[in-house]
């Protein structure tokens, strides 16, 4: 068992243990600090190794009284949620309760209908790998791009029926399937957790809590349904809005940061409303990629990966998308991740193909605008990090 020792500041922090593959802890402070010109009101890093675990923090989770992140914090994971999502179904299909070939409409009748969409031709692999074609629904909720209308509607409860109802509303944007095509959509993950309890008759969030969370003892890891609440302990999320969304360039298009820790996430639901920490997300990134989650059969399922469009390439070049789960290049190999995006948290993650090195980040904002004369990334800003992290010292 690692050993954490935890020393530091309110602005910048390191804990850490040492051992074969020491961590490399001043070049990931120093990666941690970086995200401060980026943006980053605060930021939690923990890397897991074989010998020894380490975490560093920088900035501020609560700007005003300057205090900085907890080390234990808590925090919205956003899209990582999917990754449990699926897992969940791929522990359904190793009991032989659904398959992966499975047709929307044998388990959602009547749900992925009109302006050319059908449930018969969109099959449970589709869903999972964002092959589907179906448009992403986020877009129709517009007061969560609005910063007046968020204030005025952050305790809004949504269904998931409803937000797939959203996206009925439009075509797809190419065939279930088409040779080629990929485009991320969170209306898949609300359909996979409809179909995780159509097929259990119980909730997505009390099959994914008793498969995945409590087996693996994810202490801090909460599926909030409509509570609006961050768990602590937990810092301030920030949120800055886009004035002009034509210029998003310009410090001026975009408002000042408002606290947005709490809202109702169920817009987000099997998509993306799940809240934890870093010390478990690096035990359940570890755990699935060292087959302790799922058979390998589904394992392997999930690590079958598409290419990715040209929005993923940009941020993460190469990669390739396989079940609610990320291939993402690097120099000693690449890495299986998934990071998430919600208002007011940021999450990036990490972990090497046999599970040995696992790397999470949090950072209190989803809206990050760099410094006045410091340049924006060419790539997800925690790219670098990542790479350090993973490959740095081994």
């Amino acid at each position: 068992m690692a050993v954490t020792v935890a020393l530091g500041t309110a602005t910048a922090g390191v804990a850490g243990a040492t051992g074969d593959h020491r961590p490399d802890t001043r070049t990931l402070q120093r990666d941690a600090d970086a995200l401060l010109k980026q943006g980053a009101p605060g930021v939690l890093v923990e890397l897991d190794t074989p010998r020894g675990d380490v975490r560093v923090r920088s900035g501020f989770g609560d700007v005003a009284a300057k205090t900085p992140v907890p080390w234990n914090a808590r925090f919205r994971i956003g899209s990582f949620t999917k990754t449990y999502v699926s897992a969940t179904v791929l522990q359904l299909v190793g009991e032989g309760k659904l398959s992966l070939d499975d047709s929307v409409e044998r388990w959602l009748p009547g749900v992925v209908a009109g302006n050319g969409n059908d449930g018969n031709e969109i099959t449970v692999r589709h869903l999972l790998q964002h092959t589907s074609g179906l448009h992403d629904y986020v877009g129709e909720l517009t007061y969560l791009f609005d910063r007046d209308q968020f204030v005025q509607n952050r305790f809004v409860s949504h269904e998931a029926a409803d937000l797939v109802a959203l996206a009925m509303k439009h075509p797809p944007l190419f065939q279930p399937g088409e040779a080629g095509k990929w485009e991320y959509s969170n209306t898949n993950f609300q359909l996979a957790g409809m179909v995780i309890e159509s097929v259990t008759g119980r909730s997505w969030q009390s099959e994914v809590r008793n498969r995945v969370v409590r087996p693996l003892g994810l202490r801090d890891t909460v599926l909030p349904g409509t509570s609006s609440a961050v768990p602590g302990p937990n810092a301030i999320g920030y949120q800055r809005f886009l004035v002009d969304q034509t210029r998003p360039e310009l410090d001026e298009s975009w408002t000042e940061a408002i606290d947005v820790t709490e809202h109702d996430p169920s817009w987000g639901g099997a998509a993306g409303d799940m809240i934890s920490s870093t010390e478990d997300g690096n035990r359940f990134l570890r755990a699935l990629v060292s087959g302790k989650v799922l058979r390998p059969a589904q394992l392997a399922e999930m690590q079958k990966t598409v290419s990715t469009n040209e929005g993923f390439q940009g941020a993460w070049p190469g990669a390739r998308y396989g079940l609610g789960l990320m291939w993402v290049p690097n120099s000693c190999g690449g890495s299986w991740s998934h990071g998430g995006d919600i208002h007011g948290f940021k999450t990036r993650n990490g972990v090497s193909s046999d599970g040995s090195r696992s790397v999470v980040v949090s950072i209190n904002t989803d809206s990050m605008v760099p410094e006045r004369g410091t340049p924006p990334p060419a790539k997800d800003q925690t790219v670098d990090l990542i790479e350090h992290a993973l490959c740095g010292t081994r």
